[in-house]
Parts: C-alpha cells; sequence; structure tokens
C-alpha cells in the first residue's frame, strides 16, 4: 500500500465511527496484561484511540490511561463512552504529551497506521526510560474452518492478511521498525497470540465487516456486491445462519522495548 493509499484507508473510519464503536470487539484481557507485563508502572497511552474500544480494556485492568486519536469523530464517541478518560486529538507523529510521561504505549489495530519513520521517534520521546510499546491486533481464527470458508468469499479488502493468525505474525513482526533509513528506537520483537471471541448474530457480523478500512473505501455497488456475498455464506452455515454464535478470533501482541 502506497502512501496514498494509507492516507486514504486510516482517514475512512470517521465516518463509520457510530457503527465502529458498535461492531468492533474489544481486546483479550490477558492479552493486554501481557503487553503491559514489563513496563514498570501503569501510565499508559493508547495511540490511536479510535473509539476506545482498547482504552475501555486497559481502564478494566486499572491502568491510568490517556486516549490519543486523529479523527474528530472517533474521538467524540471515545468520550461519549468513557467521559472518564483523558482524551485528546494527536497522532503518532506528534503527541500531545510530554517527553517520558507514560510506562507503555498501546495501538489498538493502529500501528499499521503509523509512519514509523516519524512516530518511532515520537513515541521513544514520550516512554519512560525502559518503556514499552505494544501493538494489538484481533484477528479471525481461520483454524476453524467455517473462519476459512468466511475469509476466502469475504477477499483481502474485508479480511486480509493482518486478518488472520496464518499471517499476522509476518506481517507485523517488523511494524515496529521505520522503512526509512532512520534507527530504530526500539529492542527485538516478541509476538503471541491469546484466545479471543466476539459474539454476534450473522447481521451484526456483516456489520462488523463493513467497518473495515478496504470496505469503507470501496465503490457502493462493490461494497454492496461483497456483503451480500457474506451474506449468502453466513445463512448457508449451520454455525451461523440462526442467532448468535461466537466469532472465534485471537488477539495478537507485538511488544516492544524502548532502547
Amino acid at each position: 500500500m502506497d502512501q496514498d493509499e494509507r492516507l486514504l484507508h486510516s482517514s475512512s473510519f470517521g465516518a463509520a465511527a457510530v457503527a465502529y464503536a458498535e461492531h468492533r470487539p474489544d481486546y483479550a484481557q490477558a492479552a493486554v496484561r501481557w503487553a503491559l507485563e514489563p513496563a514498570s508502572g501503569l501510565r499508559v497511552l493508547d495511540l490511536g484511540a479510535g473509539t476506545g474500544k482498547l482504552t475501555a480494556t486497559l481502564v478494566a485492568l486499572g491502568a491510568e490511561v490517556i486516549a490519543v486519536e486523529p479523527d474528530s469523530a472517533m474521538l467524540t464517541e471515545l468520550r461519549r463512552s468513557l467521559p472518564a478518560v483523558r482524551a485528546l486529538s494527536g497522532s503518532a507523529e506528534a503527541i500531545p504529551l510530554p517527553d517520558a510521561s507514560v510506562d507503555a504505549v498501546l495501538a489498538g489495530n493502529a500501528m499499521h497506521w503509523f509512519d514509523m519513520a516519524v512516530a518511532g521517534p515520537e513515541i521513544a520521546r514520550v516512554l519512560a526510560p525502559g518503556g514499552i510499546l505494544a501493538g494489538l491486533w484481533n484477528v479471525m481464527d481461520d483454524q476453524v474452518e467455517w473462519v476459512a470458508g468466511l475469509a476466502r468469499v469475504s477477499g483481502s479488502a474485508a479480511i486480509g492478511p493482518r486478518d488472520t493468525p496464518t499471517s499476522w505474525r509476518a506481517e507485523t513482526a517488523d511494524m515496529h521498525l521505520p522503512k526509512t533509513g532512520v534507527a530504530a528506537r526500539f529492542g527485538s520483537p516478541e509476538q503471541a497470540e491469546f484466545p479471543h471471541g466476539h459474539r454476534r448474530t450473522a447481521d451484526s457480523l456483516v456489520a462488523t465487516i463493513a467497518t473495515r478500512a478496504g470496505v469503507l473505501v470501496m465503490p457502493e455497488q462493490e461494497q454492496e456486491v461483497m456483503l451480500g456475498r457474506i451474506r449468502a455464506f453466513l445463512a448457508s452455515r449451520p454455525e451461523t445462519a440462526r442467532g448468535e454464535f461466537t466469532l472465534p478470533m485471537l488477539t495478537g501482541v507485538l511488544r516492544i522495548r524502548r532502547l
């Protein structure tokens, strides 16, 4: 994906902020605990916080959270749902916090949008010495046969290589590294996966998939055809045809320590 495509995709969420807040899953608490395990304290920046899905999990675990999000519509939803959280307008490339002010920086389904040549030094700046950077991604467990079928039917615009455990490790292993000659500010990466699930119906799963960036930027007619294909697949499967079901997922974590 080139820079123009990345900008188009990353800026697509605001128009669907309410749907994003309603339909996107939270994060496995065990995954968030593992991400924070080496941190010296619980001052946490949720960077690219969106509507607060990861923020809410951090609050539940007792962290002192500051949320930073560049999209005003997403930030409005976050402030509405989590009014007690300090939520600021900003980006990974321009973080509105003082030097060494947090023990950990976490990013939920967001690090792939960061320009790490600029964001890497900014994240290192706001982290205390030895602080932790962690990216978290919710992925659909395509080791389950019907989920693998859903991924095939949906296509890569809706469920891409970062969205299934088969390839998320390779896709994210160097996500913290700058794409230019700028020196890396972080040590060797660690990765881990944690079981998770999302209660859905066929209709609400289609609504979830419709909040993905690759779908949001599709021409309307193409989007309708793809979502119709997904509805037909879900209607044909005994696991998903009637009532609620749990979408099998994993929360994958990339964890790196600031040098």
